[in-house]
Order: structure tokens, then sequence, then C-alpha cells
């Protein structure tokens, strides 16, 4: 597949708004910080967790616990993908019992990774609640699955990508549209 296009959809200033406000909404909704847990969908849920704790401390004074989730074996096309798999580890250190989870990461697509991220968070123990906090909803589920709070809808079509970059990963804060097309 050969790119005929790449438009940006976010940049840093945009990606700090968002995020910000995702901060807002998860302390609105949940009645503030208290039962809060941020956990991160490596790779770069992580940051975006980060940055939510961070923004939720500036807000409230509370240091909300955080961790992450490594999804790799938990996949459901863990044994179709050629690639060997880089192994993280999964990253919990508070209990999770009675807590409002809230999941982070980067782009909800089919739902799979989500999926795959609460089969992982079932080993930890049995929360309140889980929510999703994602950066960029780009549609196209394929499991019943909706975040609860999302930073930017780009609705694609077949053959578009949706790539984010993180400054804590990438050396920089974008959001690109790639269109591909069939063939060389």
């Amino acid at each position: 597949m050969a790119s005929t296009g790449k438009k940006q959809a976010m940049d840093s200033t945009a990606i700090n708004r968002s995020v910000t406000r995702l901060a807002h909404e998860i302390l609105e909704r949940n009645g503030g910080p208290d039962q809060l847990l941020l956990i991160g969908i490596l790779t770069r849920g992580e940051p975006l967790a980060k940055r939510l704790q961070s923004l939720i401390q500036k807000i409230t004074d509370v240091a909300v616990p955080i961790g992450s989730v490594d999804i790799t074996f938990h996949r459901d096309d863990f044994r179709d993908r050629l690639v060997v798999p880089q192994v993280k580890g999964t990253d919990i250190h508070d209990s999770i019992d009675e807590k409002v989870v809230v999941l982070v990461d980067d782009v909800l697509f089919t739902g799979r990774t989500i999926r795959a991220a609460m089969d992982e968070l079932n080993a930890f123990g049995r929360p309140k609640k889980v929510q999703l906090a994602v950066l960029v909803d780009r549609g196209h589920r394929e499991l019943p699955i909706r975040a609860d709070f999302v930073g930017k809808n780009i609705p694609t079509h077949e053959g578009e990508h949706v790539e984010v970059m993180l400054k804590e990963v990438d050396d920089r804060d974008i959001v690109t549209l790639t269109r591909y097309s069939e063939g060389g």
C-alpha cells in the first residue's frame, strides 16, 4: 500500500487542549479524584495517563494513582502477527478493587485493544467501574466498546490511518491522518 497523502489532524496545542478537557471531564463525571486510578495502555496510553495525572493534581491537589497495562499476550491477533512482541509488562502497584479505573489510550479503533486491556485488568482485581478515555476516536468498531471521554472524533474511511505521536515517545506531539491506496 502506498501513501497518497498525509494531513495534520491535531497539533501540539490541540492535543494539550484535548487532554486538559479530558482531565476536567473525568473529574466532573466522577465527583473528584478520590476513587480514581488511571491505567495507561502501552505504548502511547501511558504518557497520556501521566499527563492526565499531572493535570488532575494541578486542579485538585490530589495525586491520583497511576499504572500501565501491556496487552501483548491478550490480543486476539497475537499468534497472527509475524513480529516478535516487545513485552514491557503490566505495572499496577495500587489495588484496583472498588476503584474507578480509567483506561487511557491514544486511538480507539476496532475496540480489540480495549478488550485486551480489560482482560489484563481482570488479573488485578475487581474495580467498581471501568471507564475509557481516548485522545482520538476514529470509529469502525468491531466490538461493542465506546469511550466515556474523547479528546477528538476523527471519522476515517477504509484505507486511512490515524497516527498519534507524543513527545514522550516520539519527540513531538502531532496527530496525522494518512490515506493509503492499494498497489505499489
